[in-house]
């Protein structure tokens, strides 16, 4: 059984308290739902915490030691260290691409719902720009429920993503076309932008406003905005 100073124990609580990566470049999975989602992808789990005998190689802890490596208040029992590369852009934009452009976003559920919702919807990609969550945060695992090891994400500067290939279309509050309205059916790719600053202007100068017709609010939270624009992309292109 290893105890909480083992250096294994130590890399975790570190990934997690930082919100990122091991050391070694693993994600942090927590819970039973995301360790049989990483084991039905191409993900490779290098190794799997756990607090109770499993069917599967895996490393035992005390029920102590796992919920001080827990991102949540209640522990789930089990931890897996996935890798899980970040996808190229070029197949992203490959054929008819769809992609969502994270732009500041900070909160980790609103970043795994994004990446749920742009799998539920066929997009080709998602590009986490410089500012936002760290894609494997555990908490962006967790919000993700799994679409994090099937769906294609990238890191990257706003500089260094090829915009002139395709559509950018940023989501606001107002003064936008209305999603019916946009030729979503084209490549295209639709930028979420920060919970409390919306879309930086660098790309805005570059970017068609994008706007979701409301009744009685002002704005759409950042997930919920981004996950509306994908359902009606799928829709133009089915």
């Amino acid at each position: 059984m290893l105890g909480a100073h083992h250096p294994l124990i130590k890399s975790v609580r570190k990934a997690v308290q930082r919100g990122g990566r091991t050391a070694d470049g693993l994600a942090v999975a927590e819970g039973p739902h995301l360790l049989r989602e990483a084991m039905g992808s191409s993900a490779r789990i290098h190794a799997v915490l756990s607090v109770e005998p499993l069917e599967m190689p895996h490393h035992l802890v005390d029920a102590a030691t796992m919920a001080s490596l827990s991102s949540v208040e209640s522990s789930r029992g089990v931890i897996a260290l996935v890798d899980l590369p970040e996808s190229p852009i070029d197949p992203m934009l490959a054929g008819n691409p769809l992609v969502v452009l994270l732009d500041g976003i900070q909160d980790p559920g609103n970043a795994g719902t994004i990446l749920r919702s742009a799998e539920a919807f066929g997009a080709t990609g998602v590009v986490f720009l410089k500012g936002s969550v760290n894609p494997c945060n555990p908490k962006v695992l967790r919000a993700s429920a799994g679409s994090i090891f099937r769906i294609p994400f990238a890191t990257m500067e706003w500089s260094e993503f090829p915009a002139s290939r395709l559509d950018i279309y940023a989501a606001m509050p107002a003064s936008g076309v209305a999603p019916h309205r946009a030729a979503l059916d084209k490549p295209c790719a639709f930028v979420a932008g920060n919970e409390g600053n919306g879309v930086s202007s660098a790309i805005l100068q570059e970017a068609r406003a994008i706007t979701i017709p409301t009744e009685r609010v002002e704005s759409l939270n950042a997930a919920l905005a981004t996950s509306i624009l994908l359902y009606e992309a799928h829709r133009q292109r089915t």
